[in-house]
């Protein structure tokens, strides 16, 4: 019999939360065979089979948080057979287990309850053991309550029933628990969405006929939780400035059909990215992040750069972007886009991003202040490039052209970036991109 276990999902992933089961028991599977998805903050996997064989057990549900080396299958190599195939994203009912009963807590061997890190922070002050503890909210996720019963000795209350849509006035359990955090480290509470803050109240919602109560996704919940921290968490400064793209339109033409025919798209994303980074360079305290009482200037410059995929928008990492030249630079942007958009991105793609740079697409507009991604300090956003009248200086004389003219808008951390620097900052970006300053 081989155990499969949860890998090591990337270089800061703990842990991954079970969302799929592709096989069921019983099930013959190959050797490399996809046998169930997992779900982490950073990216979703697929775990292949480490061997052929049948598949004799399941060991946890769906929706259930293990732990690195935690147990999700076991496999019997020397049974033979075949058995049929199971759709992908369509699993019987026998190929989850059972649900847990109330005396188990649905905790099997390697599992961690479904809890948020505000609610085992809480559990840890309070001497309460998770596994001993009876989730009450959604999925069996064990809430503050949860942990305050059993800190008392209080009996668990029953989960709470399916609804066709959301109680009125009914605060969200992230933003009631991101206040809960922020509140217990002496921050500032922020409003709760849905409920208001001090003495203004959200007018609780009536359903209507026609109206659609659509249920956030996995990825929009992480997503949402994570610009709700950021505005709370960082003194957002919005700095804009227009870019001539004429030098560097001239040398996009005279180069994209040679960078075309070895595989690689030459966009206006690739000059802005390398154009970011030698302003990095120049720049040390944009690649930085804040500490409790300080802040760290990095050494490696990982560039995130905005994918928008079937599943949302996602930010992966050009890892050791000061390092390539443009060619390098615009071919790490085909192949993170190219593996976002297929599924195939990894933890590690999404770990570690020092500066992030925004593209909106060919749909943009004109500019926008995009929200930090923490721990970052900054991140760039492009608008769209539109032909424009400007005037241009050549000799002492000024002469009216049409140009490609792009706003660049720079959002940044004004608890460790000055205006001064910042405005330096986004002066060299521009500056590079107006004398189309690139080694090609």
């Amino acid at each position: 019999m081989v155990d499969v276990r949860m890998p090591q999902l990337g270089e800061s992933v703990l842990e991954g939360t079970v969302s799929r089961w592709l096989v069921r028991e019983g099930d013959f599977v190959k050797r490399e065979q996809p046998l169930l998805e997992v779900a982490t903050d950073k990216a979703d996997t697929e775990i292949p089979a480490p061997i052929a064989g049948r598949v004799a057990r399941i060991a946890v549900a769906e929706g259930t948080v293990v732990a690195k080396e935690g147990l999700l299958c076991q496999i019997d190599e020397t049974a033979q057979g075949e058995s049929q195939p199971t759709a992908q994203g369509a699993a019987p009912a026998e190929a989850r287990p059972a649900a847990p009963s109330p005396g188990s807590n649905g905790h099997e061997e390697g599992a961690r309850p479904l809890s948020s890190p505000s609610t085992k922070k809480l559990a840890l002050e309070a001497g309460v053991d998770l596994r001993n503890v009876q989730g009450t909210g959604d999925r069996g996720r064990i809430t503050h309550d949860d942990v305050l019963r059993a800190a008392h000795g209080a009996p668990a209350e029953p989960g709470p029933q399916p609804a066709a849509a959301p109680p009125p006035a009914a605060a969200s359990s992230h933003a009631a628990e991101l206040s809960q955090l922020i509140q217990a480290s002496g921050g500032f509470v922020p409003p709760v969405p849905g409920v208001g803050f001090g003495a203004y109240k959200v007018p609780p919602y009536t359903p209507k006929p026609g109206d659609k109560v659509v249920p956030f996704s996995r990825r929009r919940r992480i997503t949402a939780d994570h610009m709700v921290y950021s505005k709370v968490t960082s003194p957002h400064v919005v700095t804009v400035a227009e870019v001539d793209l004429h030098e560097t339109s001239k040398l996009r033409d005279a180069h994209k059909d040679e960078f075309k025919k070895s595989g690689v798209s030459l966009t206006f994303l690739s000059f802005v990215c390398a154009a970011a980074v030698r302003a990095l360079r120049e720049h040390p305290e944009f690649n930085a992040r804040v500490l409790e009482n300080s802040y760290v200037v990095l050494r490696d410059v990982n560039l995130g750069v905005a994918v928008d995929t079937p599943g949302g928008l996602i930010v992966p990492s050009i890892k050791h972007a000061d390092e390539l030249a443009l060619r390098g630079i615009a071919r790490s942007i085909d192949e993170l886009a190219g593996r976002a958009k297929s599924g195939k991105i990894t933890a590690d793609d999404l770990a570690n991003t020092t500066f992030t740079v925004s593209n909106p697409g060919l749909k943009g507009n004109l500019f926008g202040g995009a929200i930090i991604s923490q721990p970052n300090v900054g991140i760039l956003r492009m608008g769209e490039i539109k032909k424009r009248v400007v005037v241009v200086t050549k000799d002492k004389e000024d002469s009216i052209a049409i140009h490609p003219v792009m706003f660049l808008a720079l959002s940044y951390d004004h608890r460790i970036i000055d205006g001064v620097l910042a405005n330096s900052f986004l002066w060299r970006v521009t500056d590079i991109l107006t004398r189309g300053e690139f080694e090609v």
